[in-house]
């Protein structure tokens, strides 16, 4: 079984997509909000039955009703604001991730757990080190979210084919995120040999960015985070192994310790099964600290 806590329209369109995927019979909504999950669950299922999906969705709030789930994907929180940065989401957020763990702690004890509540590096942490969890079973969604708009940016720059394009983000979900040119290709061929220096600067510079446009325009991301989502459970459920970048709890990797952050990583039916150090460059590896000492800087501050 699937849970997910937090039936807003990231956790509603999660399981949207988990549905859409057939990757688990049962998908829980859960939500402190009296009838939001219960009714977005209605509606769910109602589009479920005409596509002849026989996947069951339901709404909750009662925690107790997690009892047996494999993952338990976390979405609650506030979300951000026109205006904010996601570490401005860091004290209203802290205590109620950490409310959140506990109840997944007591009734879902066996499950992998991803965050997806901003900021979140922290709430990644927070969830690792609350769950008594081995950190092969937490893993926050960030990285996956950031790669989906390098992606676009790179399609739009280039006009190729979407399908064609394979790239990388790793590092802080936030404005220190490492969006890696030199890891990205269309079909092999590198980036660098079909855009000029300037146009990948321009590239790597809207996808810290872009985020905020969104949240100008429309309020709220909603369809690519869900993507992601699922994206990770998908990799779970069917034993993939593929490499994807999420956060995770390092302990020597890159040369950090007692930190969660965006690397990529082998991804299966244990969580996170391997930890792939890629090489950085001088100045890589300065923006990936940039990244860390933000997130070392909003863990100290957390009172959990």
């Amino acid at each position: 079984m699937i849970t997910i806590i937090g039936a807003g329209k990231v956790g509603g369109e999660a399981a949207l997509f988990a549905a859409l995927k057939k990757l688990s019979d049962e998908i829980l909504l859960l939500d402190i909000i009296e009838g939001l999950p219960q009714g977005e669950a209605m509606d769910l299922n109602h589009m479920l039955s005409e596509q002849g999906i026989d996947v069951n969705i339901r709404g909750s709030n009662d925690y107790s009703e997690m009892k047996g789930s494999d993952i338990v994907v976390v979405v609650a929180g506030s979300g951000r604001k026109p205006g904010m940065t996601r570490m401005d989401l860091l004290k209203i957020n802290t205590s109620i991730v950490k409310g959140v763990v506990e109840n997944i702690k007591k009734f879902a004890e066996n499950s992998m757990i991803i965050p997806v509540t901003n900021p979140l590096d922290p709430m990644t942490y927070l969830t690792y080190k609350v769950s008594g969890l081995e950190k092969s079973r937490v893993f926050g969604m960030g990285n996956m979210l950031d790669l989906s708009r390098f992606k676009q940016f790179i399609h739009q720059a280039t006009g190729y084919s979407r399908d064609s394009i394979q790239a990388l983000v790793i590092g802080e979900h936030g404005e220190n995120m490492l969006p890696l040119a030199r890891y990205s290709s269309v079909s092999g061929i590198p980036l660098s040999s079909l855009l000029p220096k300037q146009k990948i600067e321009e590239i790597v510079r809207d996808t810290r960015q872009v985020a905020a446009k969104v949240i100008e325009l429309k309020g709220a991301t909603v369809h690519a985070p869900a993507n992601a989502i699922s994206s990770i459970i998908e990799a779970v459920v069917k034993d993939t192994k593929e490499v994807i970048p999420i956060a995770t709890y390092l302990d020597g990797e890159y040369g950090y310790n007692d930190v969660s952050i965006g690397v990529p990583a082998v991804i299966g039916r244990n969580g996170v099964e391997k930890i792939v150090e890629v090489e950085l460059d001088s100045d890589e590896k300065g923006w990936f600290r940039k990244g860390v000492d933000s997130v070392k800087n909003a863990i100290s501050s957390m009172e959990f």
